[in-house]
């Protein structure tokens, strides 16, 4: 289990700045191959905020996110997060290859696991019962990103009603990977976030514009996590 650290032991990383009365643990030392996103509530403004920010840097990896939303809304977040970001950004296929410079969001409904496939990495909808109530859940995408990536995965939990992700990010962390959440006062609910930061999961506790800092920065970062 990584060890636990103060929030100030990066002041390199933007989102270094602790939150609250909690604990970190430490990064991967590997870049990130794969950015996992999950949200609930509040979660469209959320994610508006965060991947625009990162800009250039969500070329060098494939980002796929779990929002609870209806069927009927997928289209008009992914084109509003496509519209922002100028990059591609669809509902996620059955069994489409994953890519560097997509963003991938799961369809209503319907659970999304990310699967390898030999050297590849592929989506899949998986039409398996709910948890935490909810489908697509975040704990699903999550556990099956640990599973496929290890180390190389960075999970963001956004805000959000419930503890969708908290399972999940557990899986990530022990998978060597890393997990940051949301702040409460810039959250519209603190459920998510919250239950990951109380687990002692996340490596940054912090507002969106400072998550995004800190995944471009680790994503610019001079180690490169080792090809499978």
């Amino acid at each position: 289990m990584s060890k636990l650290v103060s929030a100030r032991a990066s002041a390199a990383d933007p989102a270094s700045s602790l939150r609250g009365n909690f604990e970190l643990r430490r990064f991967s030392a590997l870049t990130p191959r794969v950015l996992v996103v999950g949200a609930s509530t509040g979660g469209p403004q959320a994610l508006a905020a965060l991947l625009p920010r990162i800009g250039p840097r969500l070329k060098e990896i494939p980002v796929v996110v779990v929002l609870h939303m209806p069927t009927n809304f997928t289209d008009v977040v992914t084109g509003q997060i496509g519209g922002l970001t100028g990059l591609p950004t669809t509902a996620a296929i059955n069994g489409e290859e994953l890519r560097a410079g997509r963003i991938y969001f799961a369809p209503g409904d319907t659970h999304l696991k990310i699967v390898r496939v030999g050297p590849y990495y592929a989506l899949a909808h998986f039409d398996g019962p709910q948890e935490n109530f909810c489908k697509p859940a975040v704990d699903v995408l999550f556990r099956s990103a640990a599973d496929a990536y290890g180390p190389g995965v960075l999970g963001v939990v956004l805000t959000g009603m419930g503890s969708d992700g908290l399972e999940g990010a557990r899986r990530i962390v022990h998978a060597g990977g890393s997990v940051i959440v949301q702040d409460e006062a810039s959250s519209a609910v603190w459920g998510m976030p919250g239950a990951v930061a109380r687990a002692g999961l996340a490596a940054a506790i912090a507002p969106v514009s400072q998550l995004a800092d800190s995944i471009a920065f680790r994503l610019g970062g001079s180690q490169k996590s080792e090809a499978p």
